[in-house]
């Protein structure tokens, strides 16, 4: 039977790697040549659908990423019985690494519509809203739509414990957060996307 807090930090640590191979891949000059916004520069009531901060090179890195952290992390804990752990699913490491692709999907997606409703409000990308009310919105929903779109593909594709979804969801947006100040260290991005 699956352990909700085993699965939770498959996924968390599975999201850790792909994390780190996006980090390192946003700060690199070659990512620039894929900086082509998704939107095409297409606007809608006079504003930018999602703005040039929603890249084609997040999505190119990020999907396989995922999918090889979701492998090499499923190798690596089968090692010792040769199957993967009876906590977590019962996949082969290809099975993994579809997962994790779709995972992957399912967390850049997942950052879209976010994006289109604060371009609508006028909100330039990296910037945060004046308003206090509006900026804790966007504050929390950016740190917790990735999350929520990985494991809604998640759950689309495996059967996934809800208390997963309270361990991840608790969890996952403090490392989201942490990676979202990295990023802004290292000067890949802005405070807000």
């Amino acid at each position: 039977m699956y352990n909700p807090l085993h699965c939770g930090l498959f996924l968390m640590l599975a999201f850790v790697l792909a994390g780190l191979v996006h980090s390192l891949w946003m700060k690199n000059r070659l990512s620039q040549a894929l900086a082509i916004p998704l939107d095409g520069g297409l606007m809608f009531r006079g504003r930018p659908i999602l703005g040039e901060n929603k890249t084609v090179r997040g999505f190119v890195v990020m999907i396989p990423a995922a999918a090889l952290a979701f492998a090499v992390i499923a190798i690596l804990i089968s090692l010792p019985q040769g199957a993967p752990p009876a906590t977590l699913w019962q996949l082969t490491p290809m099975g993994y690494a579809a997962l994790g692709a779709w995972a992957g999907f399912g967390f850049m997606a997942a950052e879209i519509p976010n994006s289109f409703v604060k371009r609508q409000l006028g909100i330039l990308p990296g910037q945060a809203p004046a308003s206090r009310v509006t900026r804790a919105i966007c504050f929390t929903v950016d740190h917790i739509d990735s999350v929520v779109g990985m494991l809604a593909a998640v759950t689309l594709a495996v059967q996934t414990p809800w208390t997963t979804w309270l361990w991840v969801l608790i969890l996952g947006p403090s490392i989201h957060l942490l990676f979202s100040w990295g990023l802004f260290r290292m000067g890949v991005k802005g405070r807000a996307a």
